[in-house]
């Protein structure tokens, strides 16, 4: 009995012993003296730890002693990189192929690459400016997250701030020559409306259109591309219309010329015309030598046209609807009216008055089909109406009748 009980407290012991050793003193110790927001409690929330990736991972060294002189000198210490060191720092893990296929097989292992070819990359690698974004400005430190949390710093949500940081930095920007409004704009724009106020995390934010660890600008000529990745048929009519030469000519930025970049407001039909508030007279006169304010005009005409049918033909549907009336098919072919003005709107990108001229005429004459319908309905509502009445009055002298001829027939 004796000799079991020594032999359970022997293994009770070197179980204690092995906890203790596997202990990680790294956060016992800064624990003991860092805030709320030190490593140690923010790393409860990193990907790395939640992977079963420890201190030592990163820094190296020894996390079971306890003496920070011996974890300098214990074997494969790191500790922390200068600035300029963290994309290769981080590039150690992340741009190992063998070793990530082990953690996350999904993960690109290019990262390094693409930064070396960003804005950022090159003034911190090749010119030694510490004031650019490198791993640590965008992910954090010690609470990097993947982008599907939405504490992460690279979630959808986040990203406009976590580039704001340094981009809506006055002092910083002014330094580049660079406008400081950008997070700003970003939030008054359409996108930024769609992100911020309706929750739609498909929004495009930064790095939709910047690139990510591959971060640039885009250029003058490949602006269309950019936006084309969401707007397909917008950046198909452009780049088939007379706009898209007389752009590379004139180096203009594509989409950006008429719509701004990061303060995209929702289109206006009024910016296309030949008055002001018009964006076409910014470039157009009428002796410019091209068709351009004649075909502002005429695209602009078909859209207050179809506008104003539209306008009609809703006035008269909900009458008909007002009026309690089966409007079923009127409906659906409001709907097939409001499809063919957003298809009017968008085919305006080709600027050619051919190819706006017959959706817009397809769309009044789907307004007409509404309010013809809708007028019909209505002169049925007014026939039941009087035939109602006609047969309340009938039913009436037929009541006052039959009263009489049983108080005669009483009488007798």
């Amino acid at each position: 009995m004796f000799k079991k009980s020594f032999v359970y407290l022997m293994i009770c012991m070197f179980s204690a012993v092995m906890v203790s050793a596997a202990e990680n003193n790294c956060l016992t110790c800064h624990a003991d003296f860092e805030e709320e927001d030190g490593p140690s409690h923010l790393i409860t929330k990193d990907i790395h730890i939640q992977k079963g990736l420890g201190c030592v991972d990163c820094h190296g060294g020894d996390a079971s002693l306890d003496d920070m002189d011996d974890v300098r000198d214990s074997k494969g210490y790191k500790g922390v990189p200068s600035y300029k060191d963290v994309p290769k720092f981080c590039a150690s893990c992340h741009s190992d192929a063998a070793y990530m296929h082990d953690h996350n097989p999904s993960m690109p292992t290019d990262q390094l690459e693409k930064y070396k070819t960003s804005v950022h990359g090159k003034q911190l690698l090749k010119k030694g400016d510490t004031n650019v974004a490198n791993c640590i400005s965008c992910h954090t430190v010690h609470q990097i997250n993947t982008a599907k949390l939405p504490h992460s710093s690279t979630h959808p949500h986040n990203i406009p701030e976590t580039c704001g940081k340094c981009h809506a930095n006055t002092e910083l920007m002014k330094g580049y020559g660079l406008e400081a409004t950008v997070l700003e704009d970003y939030k008054a724009s359409v996108h930024g409306a769609a992100l911020y106020e309706r929750g739609d995390l498909s929004a495009p934010v930064c790095n939709d259109c910047h690139g990510n660890h591959g971060a640039a600008p885009p250029g003058v000529s490949s602006l269309v591309a950019v936006c084309g990745t969401c707007h397909a048929i917008e950046s198909e009519l452009f780049n088939n219309s007379p706009h898209k030469v007389a752009y590379e000519e004139n180096d203009f930025p594509m989409c950006m010329t008429c719509h701004s970049n990061h303060k995209i407001l929702k289109p206006e039909d009024k910016w296309i015309g030949t008055e002001e508030p018009a964006l076409c007279v910014e470039c157009h006169s009428t002796d410019d030598g091209t068709t351009g304010i004649e075909t502002a005009a005429g695209i602009s005409n078909a859209l207050k046209s179809l506008v104003q049918a539209q306008s009609e033909a809703q006035l008269a549907l909900d009458e008909a609807i007002e009026k309690g009336m089966a409007t079923t098919d009127a409906e659906f072919k409001m709907k097939e009216l409001r499809q063919s003005l957003i298809q009017t709107r968008t085919k305006l990108h080709s600027f050619n008055l051919d190819s706006v001229l017959p959706r817009a005429e397809q769309g009044m004459k789907e307004a007409d089909e509404v309010k013809k319908n809708s007028a019909t309905l209505i002169e049925e509502f007014y026939f039941r109406r009087k035939g109602l009445g006609v047969t309340s009055l009938i039913f009436t002298f037929l009541i006052i009748g039959l009263y009489f001829l049983i108080r005669k027939v009483e009488k007798k």
